[in-house]
């Protein structure tokens, strides 16, 4: 146990030794009810009570080990001459970060079961008072709060009769019991890194396996970690703890649905997984061919179009200098492949940290918003007329610099976008190795690019755009209007994310800067030296204020045009599917343009309402706009990088059908006929 979870676990303690003599009089978020398998025990037999457990709403009771926060239920017997307890048997948790904490916890009702032993000779119908004191923890994502209770039953020595529907009960709740695995796995640890090997059939399935450590020492709780088979075994590659664990290692191995093996690992010598290098470049391959179809579609989106028609008549603007044209093309194709490599880069490296981020990450910091805000907007007002750009030139001026820069710009604003092909390929780079991965960040980049590429480098593609003349100046006050509408996507954008009082600040930095670019447009057109000192304190000022932006707390959002939308959960999920209901679950943020064109065209019409409504369909909302790291490895799991997602469960499916990433109205209607 780390010290700061020794201080958790005794400050809680204290806690509950303080306030058990009020626990009677608190209001209980934990209600628990001491079931046995049967009241009339057999003389020398053993009996199970199980402890029915029901968390209220939005609260969690904790595993045996409750991770990096949480701590282990104690029990206090009161029990007749005898008669012994053993221990508390648990059911395979679910996971929950909060603040970065990895807690094991239970969110739905669960049950934990006890063996009591009855000692021999005793007469039929000899009572049996059984008393136990519960002390637990219970919390929200907020406040923990510890409670006491005190249960009791009363068996009397019989025959050992079980009612058939007390059975079933007890059935149902062993099944959730890891069972033994039966064969020894071994654990090594160095330089950092942990790894178990878990023996296992190749052919048995093992659904989202994760490995739950019974006591601290062995992992890095909050660490991601990798499950790779290799034939008859299972690897689990994690991050080691700080302060290592010697000697065995029990925990358990889940296998996904509430089912898991108890695992037994001696210290021994674990080699990794030898990586299929063929096949990852083959998927490597695949995907990069995804993501550069995926990039060419970012194209045709608002906040890069206009950048890239401006780009492309200023070849045409600039004759037929093959040299100069290839130049451009080469230093635009830079800019935007540097960028996306280098946001590829920093998403690998954060996601090796142990963070659930996925693409355009940068994008769940108000902050990013802001700049992007001002940015957006600048563009907007340079092609609407208000000012020139100087060297190096932006959009629809010559000149390797601006063409640089003007590519650079192109991939940044692309960001919130997601379209077609591009979801799967950057969910293939997350479980890729780095130097493919890194391959198809540059497949999306080049995809970006290449219009404009081919523009450069294919002379006859330039002899068909139009000649220059005045219309050119028209066309850029017409392509301001989509810059427009991307900087007030933006203004919406920051006050989901930070409040009304942070989209105040970034329309006033707007103003702000707007009033600078203005004077510094007027001393251009009066030939004014050194025009630009008016707009560059406006911009330095309108900089700082978005930057001090803070994030408020993020609230689950749902769709407001479909009456029952729920906040996703995986609990929430497992309940509607144990309800038998289909289940249309899809995953969204305020800064993807995909996802909202979406909503409003397909998923938020009253077509689609009625049909969810006729066919008893549940709507999961998930809202990752603030990065939920929860959300993120679900998102994960489903091989995508970042949203939109849009999972379909059929009535009595356990796995989904993955929708495209484009949506219609006649496709969702369409869903609960199937």
């Amino acid at each position: 146990m780390t010290a700061r979870q020794a201080w958790v676990a005794a400050f809680v303690w204290i806690v509950m030794t303080l306030s058990a003599s009020l626990a009677g009089a608190q209001p209980r978020h934990l209600a628990i009810d001491l079931v046995p398998e049967t009241a009339r025990p057999a003389a020398g037999s053993t009996v199970t009570l199980a402890f029915d457990a029901r968390p209220e709403k939005g609260w969690h009771g904790y595993w045996k080990n409750g991770g990096d926060a949480g701590v282990e239920t104690r029990l206090t017997w009161t029990l007749p001459a005898g008669v012994r307890a053993g221990a508390l048997r648990y059911p395979v948790p679910g996971r929950l970060i909060v603040a970065g904490l990895m807690n094991y916890v239970y969110e739905a009702p669960f049950a934990t079961l006890v063996d009591l032993t009855i000692p021999a000779g005793l007469a039929a119908g000899t009572r049996l008072p059984v008393r136990v004191k519960a002390d637990y923890l219970v919390c929200t994502e907020q406040i923990c709060v510890p409670e006491t209770q005190t249960l009791s039953t009363e068996l009397t020595v019989g025959d050992g009769a079980i009612d058939p529907a007390t059975r079933t009960r007890f059935d149902a709740w062993r099944r959730k019991l890891p069972r033994p695995l039966g064969s020894p796995a071994t654990w090594a640890a160095a330089d950092g890194a942990f790894r178990l090997a878990v023996p296992f059939p190749a052919k048995a399935p093992i659904g989202s396996a994760y490995f739950y450590p019974l006591a601290a020492g062995a992992i890095d709780y909050a660490a991601p970690q990798t499950v790779t088979r290799d034939g008859d075994r299972i690897v689990v590659a994690t991050k080691a703890a700080a302060t290592p664990a010697s000697g065995s290692i029990e925990g358990v191995l889940a296998t996904g649905e509430g089912t898991g093996f108890a695992v037994t690992a001696a210290p021994g010598r674990v080699e990794p997984v030898a990586a299929d290098t063929g096949g990852a470049w083959r998927a490597a391959a695949i995907a990069f061919a995804g993501a550069l179809i995926g990039g060419l579609l970012l194209n045709i989106m608002p906040c890069v179009f206009p950048i890239l028609s401006l780009k492309a008549l200023s070849l045409a603007k600039a004759g037929g200098n093959e040299r100069a044209a290839r130049g451009e093309a080469l230093a635009y194709t830079a800019g935007v492949v540097l960028v996306c490599v280098a946001l590829g880069g920093v998403l690998l490296a954060l996601r090796a940290g142990g963070s659930s981020v996925g693409w355009a990450f940068q994008l769940q910091d108000p902050r990013v918003i802001g700049v992007l805000l001002l940015l957006t907007a600048a563009i907007a007002f340079n092609l609407a007329g208000l000012f020139e750009l100087p060297t190096p030139r932006f959009a629809g001026r010559s000149g390797a610099g601006g063409a640089f820069a003007t590519g650079a710009l192109a991939a940044f604003v692309a960001t919130p976008c997601t379209g077609p092909f591009m979801g799967a390929a950057l969910g293939a780079a997350l479980v890729l190795p780095p130097v493919a991965a890194m391959l198809v960040f540059t497949g999306l980049g080049l995809g970006i690019a290449l219009p404009f590429l081919l523009i450069g480098f294919v002379p006859a593609l330039r002899r068909r755009l139009p000649r220059p003349g005045a219309w050119m100046v028209r066309l850029r006050h017409i392509l301001s209007v989509p810059m427009f509408l991307t900087a007030l996507a933006l203004a919406w954008v920051l006050g989901r994310q930070a409040g009304v009082n942070a989209m105040t600040i970034g329309l006033a930095a707007i103003l702000l800067a707007g009033c600078g670019l203005w004077w510094t447009g007027q001393r251009q057109a009066g030939g004014r030296v050194r025009a630009w000192w008016p707009a560059i304190p406006a911009l330095v000022l309108g900089l700082l204020a978005v930057i001090l932006v803070k994030p408020q707390a993020a609230t689950a959002s749902v769709a407001t045009g479909i009456a029952g939308a729920e906040p996703f959960s995986e609990t929430r999920l497992a309940a509607l599917q144990r309800e038998g209901r289909p289940v249309f679950a899809y995953f969204t943020a305020d800064w993807c343009l995909t996802c909202k064109v979406n909503e409003k065209a397909a998923i938020e019409t009253a077509a689609t309402a009625r049909a969810f409504a006729n066919g008893k369909v549940a709507v999961l909302v998930g809202d990752w706009t603030d990065g939920d790291p929860i959300l993120g490895r679900f998102i994960e799991a489903h091989n995508r990088a970042g949203v939109p997602l849009y999972l379909w469960y059929p009535k009595g499916a356990k796995q989904p059908r993955v929708l495209p990433q484009l949506l219609t109205t006649g496709m969702l209607t369409a869903l609960p006929g199937r």
